[in-house]
């Protein structure tokens, strides 16, 4: 195999995030507003969105796991799981596994990412969809449903370079490709090309073993299922915020693939009743499965539109969606958003229209939300996007909606406060909860320990919290 040598820590390899010019032309006129110019200054407001664009592309430096403490104590699931991942790197003298508890989180685990990493880019060349090279950035093996080029005498056991297609423009079957695409690392074939592409069936399970990727992290696959949850950082930080306690009775209205909806019934020691709702009934499915494995009794999963989950007829008492008003304890309205905080994306093809149509539908499922939580109730809305319509412009809008709302402080807050721009007082700015990686993108300071560093490089994420009155 092929000489590995490392770049400086935090060093871009990818280019910023590619966006159409109307999409980039308002995500900075958003960061460049006259609030944020007016307290920063043009020179570091600058600074700062070119850094998001950057940082976009690439994965955050840590991986981040929801231990089930519902289940075994987390020193217990620390263990086992330093264990079962020492058994990946038993072969390699010089890697070892580290773990590390989050000092705010009590079900959280981190793991450094190794990388970016200098590989060796080889002649024979596999071609992923994009949101496949997204999952090898961070740590996941090539799955063959994945994989839409390779060598045309492509057998078990070659070694290939991986490369992902950006733009979704490699025809499935392809021998090469010479669009946009970017290199993540080396593998091993695990499968004949035949056994790809020439089947009537669809091929499952790993197609490259990946051995050189240019971030090296455990690969999850199969380890732990029950006791270790891979979960975005502030996607844990979202349900200790909402705080749901035994015996209650909580919506997450937007719920698939059910990673949060499950953290809510594990937080609640799975007494009480967390009900999932769904549009897309295939991910119903997805949310069920979660539950069975990670041995969750309380969820009822629904495949229905949250917009459409409040009855208006008041006798109704039938347990699933519609329910009547003021049905929930708490409600989770994590919403359906243009998704700009997730990462590594390096390329997005969705237009200006496309982005601007959410707001609209998540203030009509902000409507049902308000209406299906019970008086004294608390409501925790969230997004994983960086732009002011979808976050601090929908607080704005709904105090000035629903007067029985008022924000809330967040425990814990962890991320930066809300983003100037949407006419909120500083008060309400610090009582939301924004993770905004770009703040410190180019920090390189190797001595501030991990969990430090895994607080700040994150997806951009943003959270409020409200109770009703």
């Amino acid at each position: 195999m092929t000489e590995v040598l490392l770049f400086p820590q935090n060093m871009s390899i990818f280019p910023r995030i590619c966006l159409k010019p109307e999409v980039a032309e308002h995500l900075k006129s958003v960061f460049l507003n006259k609030e944020i110019l007016t307290a920063v200054g043009h020179q570091e407001v600058e600074h700062r969105f070119q850094n998001l664009l950057l940082c976009l592309s690439h994965p955050p430096l840590h991986t981040c796991v929801r231990a089930s403490t519902h289940l075994a104590p987390l020193e217990e699931i620390r263990s086992k799981l330093q264990e079962e991942l020492s058994q990946q790197t038993s072969s390699d003298s010089s890697a070892s596994v580290q773990i590390l508890s989050h000092p705010q989180v009590p079900d959280v685990l981190l793991l450094p990412v190794d990388g970016p990493r200098r590989v060796e880019q080889l002649s024979s060349e596999v071609v992923v969809g994009a949101q496949c090279g997204n999952a090898v950035l961070r740590g996941a093996h090539v799955f063959a449903p994945g994989i839409v080029a390779s060598p045309k005498y492509m057998k078990v056991g070659d070694v290939v370079s991986v490369f992902s297609d950006l733009e979704g423009r490699c025809t499935r079957g392809a021998l090469s490709f010479q669009g946009n695409k970017v290199f993540v690392g080396n593998g091993v074939a695990e499968m004949d090309r035949s056994s790809i592409f020439c089947t009537d069936e669809h091929p499952r399970g790993v197609g490259v073993r990946m051995v050189e990727p240019l971030y090296r992290s455990p690969s999850f696959d199969g380890v732990l299922p029950s006791l270790a949850f891979l979960q975005n950082f502030p996607s844990v930080v979202v349900g200790h915020v909402l705080g749901p306690r035994p015996g209650e009775r909580i919506l997450d209205m937007c719920a698939a693939p059910g990673g949060k909806t499950c953290h809510i019934a594990a937080l609640m020691g799975d007494q009480g009743e967390v009900v999932a709702l769904d549009r897309i009934r295939n991910k119903i499915a997805r949310i069920r499965q979660n539950a069975e494995t990670l041995q969750l009794q309380s969820i009822k999963a629904y495949c229905f539109n949250g917009i459409q989950a409040v009855s208006s007829d008041l006798t109704q008492q039938t347990q699933g969606p519609p329910f009547p008003p003021e049905s929930f304890d708490r409600v989770l309205l994590d919403a359906p958003c243009s998704g700009l905080g997730q990462r590594p994306t390096m390329a997005s093809t969705w237009s200006l229209k496309e982005i601007c149509s959410y707001p609209p539908l998540q203030r009509k499922l902000f409507h049902a939300a308000v209406r299906l939580l019970k008086k004294g109730g608390v409501l925790v809305y969230s997004t994983c996007t960086v732009t002011l319509a979808e976050n601090e412009e929908q607080v704005a809008w709904a105090l000035s909606s629903f007067p029985c709302l008022t924000l809330q402080q967040q425990e814990p807050h962890i991320g930066a406060e809300g983003m100037l721009g949407a006419g909120l007082s500083c008060e309400q700015l610090r009582l939301l909860q924004r993770f905004s990686p770009e703040l410190s993108w180019d920090q390189t300071d190797a001595s501030v320990p991990l969990q430090c560093r895994a607080d700040r490089d994150t997806i951009g994420f943003f959270i409020a919290k409200f109770l009703k009155s």
